[in-house]
């Protein structure tokens, strides 16, 4: 049995609360880079350039690449062999994250009620999925998800006489109906299968994998390359002002499901879809 003292998962959920909302992955901004040099609409060119910049300026002087530094989303794979001391493991994640948030200087956007509001003042609490795995390790990834693009998502609970052509033009039509409001180019987390909240949380893990990773099922791989295709076609463009680059991946994550249904859901993730991770 391994002992891990809390206040080690406290540092590092402030860490990447930080780290995640000054940088992106570096296959993302390698990608939107990628995207301003063919864009061939001059307008959706001149705004993939500014983006470019932002992203620099946001890297150079320290500061969030978005004004919206989100929702904190972690993701905890807990090795069976780990025991925590010194307290407890949630309470240590929002202590993170109260710390990232406060002494990071980021925005702090949770409401303490959904209907009668209030801000919490520290961004927690945080949106925690927890995963026991084998072995003596745990793994976090801390995901900041702005609004613009979650508000954008949708789940249909579509039957299994839904068709591969179905289930791509709902993800387009998903994009289509977003227009700019996501912030496009959008990464896209698609999840399939499972039941009501394990469709949701697939597309949610889904944002998490590199872009530049297609899905290890070739079946998949070639689905999310027929989504993206589709989602390209809509011509919603960057920041919705028209182009070619309307998204700059789909992931998909898969899971069985009930013989009498075909659940899909779709996580939209704006341009700036963050994500950090470390193992302790």
């Amino acid at each position: 049995m391994r002992e891990i003292p809390v206040s080690d998962i406290t540092e590092a959920v402030a860490r990447l609360c930080v780290e995640a909302n000054r940088s992106l992955p570096a296959d993302l901004e390698a990608s939107i880079v990628s995207a301003s040099q063919r864009e061939e609409n001059a307008l959706g060119r001149s705004i993939l350039c500014d983006l470019c910049e932002n992203m620099r300026a946001a890297r150079d002087l320290g500061l969030p690449v978005c004004q919206d530094t989100g929702m904190a989303v972690v993701f905890a794979e807990i090795g069976q062999e780990v025991h925590f001391t010194g307290g407890s493991f949630e309470e240590a994640v929002n202590k993170g994250v109260h710390r990232g948030y406060t002494e990071g200087l980021l925005r702090c956007s949770v409401a303490a009620d959904p209907i009668r509001r209030g801000n919490t003042g520290d961004n927690t609490p945080a949106v925690i999925h927890t995963r026991l795995v084998p072995g003596d390790r745990v793994s976090l990834t801390v995901a900041p998800k702005g609004f613009g693009s979650e508000n954008m998502s949708r789940l249909q609970m579509m039957t299994p006489a839904a068709t591969e052509e179905d289930l791509i033009a709902f993800v387009a039509e998903t994009v289509r109906l977003a227009g700019g409001n996501p912030c496009p180019p959008v990464v896209l987390g698609v999840g399939i299968g499972g039941d009501f909240e394990q469709c949701a949380l697939l597309a949610k893990t889904a944002l998490c994998r590199p872009v530049s990773e297609r899905n290890k099922d070739p079946f998949y791989a070639g689905l999310e390359e027929k989504m993206l295709r589709a989602v390209n076609e809509t011509g919603v463009g960057p920041q919705g002002f028209g182009g070619d680059t309307t998204a700059l991946a789909v992931n998909i994550e898969w899971a069985p499901t009930h013989i009498a249904g075909l659940p899909i859901a779709v996580n939209v993730g704006c341009h700036v879809t963050r994500h950090g991770s470390l193992v302790l």
